[in-house]
């Protein structure tokens, strides 16, 4: 009688157990991170008699959670690929903003700007046509300010956002050392610590969304937690602090690194595979560097341009003079890295605005040579190494002149060339009168009185700093077929040969006629007298609207409206790109943490069936107890009769 109720206490107590886990899973349905549990059973060991062996009940071995390791790693990567695919993707949608279209536009700024030189061509001596200009120069200037400011913003948060968030990574990853600690103390007992496990694993995922990771298990059953392609992050019960501090190049930006033996080492922004922290840092160092080089590149091409066209004129001043700049922007700058230990000293400056390109440029020393490349697309500059002597008489590079001025490198050291990312938040109306607007040009063009053909002065304007402002000549055409010569009074001559349409070139200014000449008429040019007269150089102004004063990489020049039409369309294809891989791994990690917690997760239905079919086997091993008790109480009765 002991071995059938020995047998139907170990049933009652099996069937209580899973009742009481499946209880538990249902109470746990929704709680996060939860993995639902199973009470594992075992034939008892049986009991050997001459006629075989008599089973002696059941056993409780352990209670295990639904876990596969691989369908966990699947959830926590996809979902490491989609916080960093939508935190990049916020910060680019706060960047469109500045890039507005329309009237509230930089292009738009640009075009009025220009075309007010349309109505000073016309006016050149009306105080409100210049007044007019100035001010449409100082609505453009707000505009570029306005965006460097909003750019600024942007960094200003991404850097708050990385703070804030390796604060919480690091919180986490000292609870992930305090629970492997918990666990490992737990080891010797044989059991899993089920509800332990479960936290770790929640807390490794909540850090995989901020900071991809990769996981090994070690055997005293602590898991080792490891970033950036191989730094721990976590191992056994210690944790390393991550940390985000000023860049190496520029102190307005963030960079990550770990402290691991009392040193911080720095992690590559490209190594970080995943989470919000990779989002954040792939979108301040790409795109809001290419956004701030945009607005910078087309600051100084439109800045350069005018300022160089205002050198070429005549202002109203007393006496008349060439015109002062216009516009300043923001200087090139040359940022060390903080760890170079050489001392040379570099400078950057803009020889050529039309032809700077909207990127940074990195300079590196390796002990004999410097390299330096376009960050933008990650090629050589052309000519690129240089020597340390190539580099002290200065080399030119995409419009703008590097020079070594002072010191020398050692190996290693590296440097940040900027031509144009602060060109925009600098950008400032420099000029204050009205009467300072060059409008006229330098010289005056007018046909011989004895003229037969029809050719007229279209524009003259001077083209060059090095013209000769006492130029006085005449251009004479020897025949009506395009062929004519010129004879000058300060001694210098020339020749060539003019077809309509075709501008004469000569000593740094030049003329384009209407019309057809005749052999014999001439074309007189002196220097101007009358400056307030003169409307050649706002002539000049007006065509830069149509003119190519931004370069366009590889692909020639552009106007300054289809240079911020190519920077809208850039920043559009990167938040169209954002906007695609957000939606793709998002799906990704919904079907992977779908698959994971099929496998993991509760069904109530299930568990609900469960909780029938135990409480059907407690009532059959309450049977059990009760016939026993039955049987043993008619032997009682039968051996006492």
């Amino acid at each position: 009688m002991t071995a059938l109720m020995s047998i139907g206490k170990s049933a009652m107590y099996a069937s209580y157990a899973a009742l009481q886990t499946t209880g538990n899973n249902i109470a746990n349905a929704n709680t996060p991170g939860y993995s639902r549990q199973q009470v594992q059973l075992a034939d008892a060991p049986g009991q050997f008699t001459g006629s075989g062996y008599y089973g002696k009940g059941v056993d409780v071995t352990t209670v295990t959670r639904a876990y596969d390791q691989y369908l966990t790693n699947q959830a926590v990567g996809s979902s490491s690929t989609a916080a960093a695919d939508a935190a990049r993707l916020d910060k680019l949608n706060q960047l469109q903003n500045a890039f507005p279209i329309g009237a509230t536009g930089v292009g738009y700024a640009a075009g009025g700007f220009l075309n007010a030189f349309v109505d000073l061509s016309n006016k050149p001596t009306d105080s409100s046509s210049r007044q007019v200009v100035l001010s449409q120069a100082q609505e453009l200037t707000s505009r570029f300010r306005a965006a460097g400011d909003q750019l600024n913003a942007l960094q200003t948060g991404v850097s708050q956002d990385v703070t804030t968030t390796v604060a919480s990574v690091n919180t986490m990853a000292q609870q992930v050392a305090q629970l492997n600690a918990q666990i490992a103390a737990l080891k010797g007992n044989g059991q899993p610590p089920n509800q332990l496990l479960d936290q770790r694993d929640q807390l490794v995922s909540k850090i995989a969304a901020k900071l991809n990771v990769t996981t090994i298990a070690a055997d005293d059953g602590s898991l080792g937690v490891f970033i950036a392609g191989g730094q721990n992050l976590v191992l056994g019960a210690n944790a390393n602090a991550l940390k985000a501090l000023p860049d190496v190049y520029d102190p307005s930006k963030v960079m990550l690194t770990l402290t691991e033996g009392g040193a911080d080492r720095p992690i590559p922004s490209d190594s970080l595979a995943g989470g919000s922290l990779a989002g954040l840092l792939k979108f301040q160092n790409e795109d809001l560097a290419a956004a701030k080089n945009l607005f910078g590149q087309m600051a100084a091409a439109i800045s350069g341009a005018v300022n160089k066209q205002q050198s070429l004129g005549l202002d109203l001043g007393q006496p008349a003079g060439p015109g002062a700049p216009i516009f300043s922007v923001g200087a090139p700058r040359v940022l060390g890295a903080s760890t170079n230990s050489g001392t040379a000293a570099l400078t950057l400056t803009v020889s050529d605005a039309s032809k700077l390109q909207a990127s940074d440029y990195e300079l590196r020393f390796d002990g004999s040579n410097y390299t330096l490349t376009r960050l933008s697309d990650k090629t050589a500059a052309a000519g690129s190494p240089y020597t340390p002597a190539q580099l002290a008489t200065g080399v030119l590079v995409d419009g703008v002149t590097v020079k070594l001025a002072a010191g020398a490198a050692n190996s290693g050291d590296r440097f940040l060339l900027q031509p144009v990312a602060a060109a925009a938040q600098g950008m400032q109306t420099v000029l204050a009168s009205t009467q300072g607007l060059a409008a006229a040009a330098p010289f005056t063009g007018s046909v011989g009185v004895a003229n037969t053909g029809t050719a007229t002065v279209a524009s003259l304007v001077a083209v060059s700093p090095s013209y000769n402002p006492a130029l006085s000549t005449s251009i004479t055409f020897t025949s009506g077929s395009g062929n004519y010569n010129w004879s000058m009074s300060d001694g210098s001559s020339g020749a060539g040969t003019w077809t309509a349409g075709t501008p004469i070139s000569l000593n740094g200014y030049q003329l384009n006629l209407a019309g057809v000449p005749k052999s014999g008429d001439t074309v007189s040019v002196v220097p101007t007298v009358s400056v307030a007269s003169n409307n050649g150089n706002a002539l000049a102004f007006s065509q830069l609207g149509t003119a190519g004063i931004v370069s366009a990489g590889g692909t020639g020049s552009q106007t300054i409206t289809d240079a911020y039409a190519s920077a809208l369309a850039n920043i559009g294809v990167r938040v169209q790109s954002g906007t695609t891989s957000a939606s793709i791994s998002s799906a990704a990690a919904s079907q992977a943490e779908s698959a994971r917690s099929g496998k993991a997760g509760v069904n109530l239905d299930e568990e609900a069936a469960r909780l029938i079919q135990f409480q059907q086997s407690y009532q059959a091993a309450a049977k059990i107890l009760q016939v026993a008790q039955s049987v043993f109480a008619t032997m009682l009765q039968t051996v006492s009769a």
